[in-house]
C-alpha cells in the first residue's frame, strides 16, 4: 500500500507540474468544454479540429489575445491542456483500481480506510475545481480568475500532502503517543508556512505578477510598491500585481528564518531523533535553494523553464515539510 501511495503522490506532483506549464504557455482555455468521458479522445481529423478550434474561437482570450492564431498554434496549446486532463484521469484510476482491490483483499488498514476514501473524494472534487477555474475564463476573462486557479493549486497540494502522510504511515505503521507536544506543533506550523507559501505563489502566477517589478530586494527601487492598494481590500489582496507580489516576498523572508531557526534548534533538542534533525536542515536547505530561484527567476523576468522548476521545487519543500512534520510526531 505504501508503494502504490507513493507512485500515485508522484502522478500528484507530475499533475502539479504539468499544471504550471499549462498556465504559462497560456494554454489552460484552449478546451472550453468538459468532458469527462468523451474528452479523453483529442480530435482526430482535419474536422473536428476546425471544430474544436472554433469554440476556442468564441472565448475572449482568442478575440483579445490570440486573434488571428493559426490552427497549427491552437494545436500547440491544446495538446499541453489535454495532457494535463488527461493525466488528471490517469491519477485517478491509478488510485481508485487498486484501492478497490486492496479493499475487496482486505489489505487496507483499519485506520487508513477513512483517509483513502477521503482522498478518492478529493481527487474527484479536483476535477469539479478544476472546471470551476476553467469556465471563469470562458467569459469576462482573458484568463482564469486567480483566486479559483490558487484553489485548484491548493487542493491538489493538499491530496499530494495526505498522500505522503498516509504513504509514510502504511510503510512505518502506527506510531506512539507523543509526551511532549511541543516539536510536532512546531513541524506541522513549519509545513503550513510552506503551504500558505505556495498558495502565495498562486496568486503571483495566476495575476502573471513575475513579469512586473523584476528587481530585487526593492520593488522598482522602493521599498513598498506604490500602486499596492487597487481600491478595495479583497481586490488589492487578490488582484494587485504588486501586492501579491509583495505579500510573497515577505512569505519568503518569514519562511526562511523560521525553516533556519527550526533547524538549529532541532539540532540542539534532545527529544527530536536524528533522522527527524535531518529532515529539518534538509527543509532548510530546500528552502534555501527555492528562496534563490524564485530571486533568479523574478531578475530575468519569469522565463518559461526557471518558472516550471520554481514550482516542482516548491512541491519539494512541501514533501520535505510534511515528512518533517511527520517524523517529529514519532519519538
Amino acid at each position: 500500500m505504501a508503494s502504490w501511495l507513493f507512485v500515485v503522490a508522484v502522478l500528484v506532483f507530475a499533475m502539479v507540474i504539468l499544471g504550471g506549464t499549462t498556465r504559462l504557455t497560456n494554454s489552460g482555455l484552449s478546451i472550453t468544454q468538459w468532458q469527462p468521458i468523451r474528452g479523453v479522445i483529442p480530435p482526430l481529423s482535419p474536422a473536428q479540429w476546425t471544430v474544436e478550434f472554433s469554440h476556442y474561437q468564441r472565448i475572449p482570450q482568442y478575440k483579445f489575445v490570440n486573434k488571428g492564431m493559426s490552427l497549427d498554434a491552437f494545436k500547440g496549446i491544446y495538446w499541453w491542456e489535454w495532457a494535463h486532463r488527461l493525466l488528471g484521469r490517469v491519477v485517478g484510476v491509478v488510485f481508485a483500481v487498486p484501492f478497490a482491490i486492496f479493499l475487496y483483499r482486505k489489505k487496507v488498514p483499519q485506520g487508513l480506510i477513512w483517509r483513502c476514501w477521503l482522498l478518492l473524494a478529493l481527487g474527484g472534487l479536483q476535477g469539479l475545481v478544476g472546471w470551476w477555474m476553467v469556465s471563469s475564463g470562458l467569459a469576462d476573462r482573458v484568463e482564469v480568475a486567480p483566486e479559483r486557479l490558487t484553489v485548484h493549486l491548493g487542493l491538489a497540494l493538499v491530496v499530494f500532502c495526505m498522500l505522503v502522510w498516509t504513504g509514510l504511515d502504511a510503510w512505518n505503521g502506527p506510531a506512539r503517543p507523543v509526551m511532549r507536544p511541543r516539536w510536532p506543533l512546531v513541524a506541522a506550523v513549519l509545513a503550513a508556512g510552506v503551504f500558505l507559501q505556495i498558495l502565495l505563489g498562486g496568486l503571483v502566477a495566476g495575476n502573471r505578477a513575475g513579469l512586473v517589478y523584476n528587481d530585487w530586494p526593492l520593488m522598482n527601487g522602493r521599498l513598498f510598491p506604490s500602486d499596492y492598494w487597487q481600491g478595495g481590500l479583497w481586490r488589492s489582496v487578490l488582484h494587485s500585481r504588486a501586492a501579491v507580489q509583495l505579500h510573497h516576498r515577505l512569505g519568503a523572508y518569514l519562511l526562511f528564518t523560521a525553516a533556519w531557526t527550526g533547524a538549529v534548534l532541532a539540532r540542539r533538542s534532545h527529544w527530536l531523533p536524528p533522522g527527524a534533525k535531518t529532515l529539518a536542515f534538509v527543509l532548510a536547505g530546500l528552502v534555501t535553494i527555492q528562496a534563490c530561484l524564485g530571486i533568479v527567476t523574478l531578475r530575468l523576468g519569469d522565463p518559461l523553464v526557471l518558472a516550471v522548476v520554481h514550482q516542482a521545487f516548491a512541491a519539494l519543500v512541501l514533501a520535505a515539510a510534511v515528512a518533517f512534520a511527520w517524523r517529529a510526531q514519532r519519538p
